[in-house]
Protein backbone atom coordinates (compact mmCIF):
# COMPACT_ATOMS: atom_id res chain seq x y z
CA UNK A 1 0.00 0.00 0.00
CA UNK A 2 1.38 3.41 -0.94
CA UNK A 3 -0.09 6.35 0.95
CA UNK A 4 0.63 10.04 0.60
CA UNK A 5 0.19 12.73 3.24
CA UNK A 6 -2.20 15.56 2.44
CA UNK A 7 -3.48 18.51 4.45
CA UNK A 8 -7.16 19.38 4.31
CA UNK A 9 -8.66 22.43 6.01
CA UNK A 10 -12.34 21.73 6.64
CA UNK A 11 -15.19 24.23 6.42
CA UNK A 12 -14.75 25.13 10.10
CA UNK A 13 -11.11 26.11 9.50
CA UNK A 14 -9.69 23.00 11.20
CA UNK A 15 -6.56 21.54 9.59
CA UNK A 16 -6.43 17.76 9.16
CA UNK A 17 -3.29 15.88 8.12
CA UNK A 18 -4.44 12.61 6.57
CA UNK A 19 -3.06 9.60 4.74
CA UNK A 20 -4.49 9.10 1.25
CA UNK A 21 -3.98 5.81 -0.61
CA UNK A 22 -2.64 6.07 -4.15
CA UNK A 23 -3.38 2.45 -5.03
CA UNK A 24 -7.19 2.57 -4.80
CA UNK A 25 -8.02 5.09 -7.58
CA UNK A 26 -9.52 7.46 -4.98
CA UNK A 27 -10.11 11.13 -5.59
CA UNK A 28 -9.88 13.97 -3.08
CA UNK A 29 -13.65 14.09 -2.55
CA UNK A 30 -13.64 10.40 -1.58
CA UNK A 31 -10.75 10.99 0.83
CA UNK A 32 -12.69 13.84 2.49
CA UNK A 33 -15.75 11.59 2.79
CA UNK A 34 -13.78 8.64 4.15
CA UNK A 35 -12.34 10.80 6.95
CA UNK A 36 -15.76 12.43 7.52
CA UNK A 37 -14.31 15.94 7.17
CA UNK A 38 -17.64 17.33 5.93
CA UNK A 39 -21.15 16.54 7.19
CA UNK A 40 -22.88 13.65 5.40
CA UNK A 41 -24.80 14.84 2.36
CA UNK A 42 -22.81 18.06 1.92
CA UNK A 43 -19.95 16.84 -0.26
CA UNK A 44 -19.94 14.61 -3.32
CA UNK A 45 -23.67 14.91 -3.81
CA UNK A 46 -23.45 13.91 -7.51
CA UNK A 47 -21.19 10.95 -6.70
CA UNK A 48 -18.09 12.45 -8.29
CA UNK A 49 -19.42 13.18 -11.77
CA UNK A 50 -18.38 16.89 -11.82
CA UNK A 51 -22.05 17.86 -11.83
CA UNK A 52 -22.68 19.62 -8.51
CA UNK A 53 -19.56 21.49 -7.22
CA UNK A 54 -20.29 20.35 -3.64
CA UNK A 55 -16.66 19.14 -3.45
CA UNK A 56 -15.13 22.45 -4.56
CA UNK A 57 -11.85 23.15 -2.83
CA UNK A 58 -9.03 25.66 -2.98
CA UNK A 59 -5.63 24.20 -3.80
CA UNK A 60 -3.19 25.99 -1.48
CA UNK A 61 0.02 24.12 -2.37
CA UNK A 62 2.03 24.49 -5.54
CA UNK A 63 1.33 21.05 -7.01
CA UNK A 64 1.12 20.49 -10.74
CA UNK A 65 -2.44 19.21 -11.17
CA UNK A 66 -3.92 17.86 -14.39
CA UNK A 67 -5.71 20.44 -16.55
CA UNK A 68 -9.38 21.02 -15.79
CA UNK A 69 -11.73 19.06 -18.01
CA UNK A 70 -14.45 20.92 -19.90
CA UNK A 71 -17.01 19.49 -17.44
CA UNK A 72 -15.06 20.73 -14.42
CA UNK A 73 -14.55 24.14 -15.99
CA UNK A 74 -18.27 24.45 -16.78
CA UNK A 75 -19.30 23.39 -13.27
CA UNK A 76 -16.92 25.87 -11.61
CA UNK A 77 -18.30 28.62 -13.86
CA UNK A 78 -21.69 28.08 -12.16
CA UNK A 79 -20.44 27.51 -8.60
CA UNK A 80 -20.38 29.97 -5.70
CA UNK A 81 -17.24 31.26 -3.93
CA UNK A 82 -14.97 30.34 -6.87
CA UNK A 83 -11.35 31.51 -6.71
CA UNK A 84 -8.43 31.24 -9.14
CA UNK A 85 -7.25 28.12 -7.27
CA UNK A 86 -10.66 26.41 -7.19
CA UNK A 87 -10.89 22.79 -8.26
CA UNK A 88 -13.46 20.02 -7.87
CA UNK A 89 -12.16 17.43 -5.41
CA UNK A 90 -13.78 14.64 -7.41
CA UNK A 91 -11.46 15.47 -10.31
CA UNK A 92 -8.22 15.30 -8.29
CA UNK A 93 -7.10 11.66 -8.22
CA UNK A 94 -4.65 10.60 -5.53
CA UNK A 95 -1.27 9.91 -7.11
CA UNK A 96 2.22 9.71 -5.57
CA UNK A 97 3.20 13.12 -7.01
CA UNK A 98 0.46 14.77 -4.89
CA UNK A 99 2.30 13.98 -1.64
CA UNK A 100 2.08 17.11 0.54
CA UNK A 101 -1.01 18.48 -1.25
CA UNK A 102 -2.73 21.23 0.74
CA UNK A 103 -6.36 22.13 0.13
CA UNK A 104 -9.15 24.04 1.84
CA UNK A 105 -12.77 23.00 1.38
CA UNK A 106 -14.87 25.77 -0.13
CA UNK A 107 -17.86 26.99 1.91
CA UNK A 108 -21.05 25.00 1.52
CA UNK A 109 -23.22 26.90 -0.94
Amino acid sequence: MSDIKIKITDRDGVLHEVDAPTDMNMNLMEVVRSYELAPEGTIGICGGMAMCASCQCYVESDHNLPEKSDDEDAMLAEAFDVKDNSRLGCQIHMTPDLDGLEVELAPES
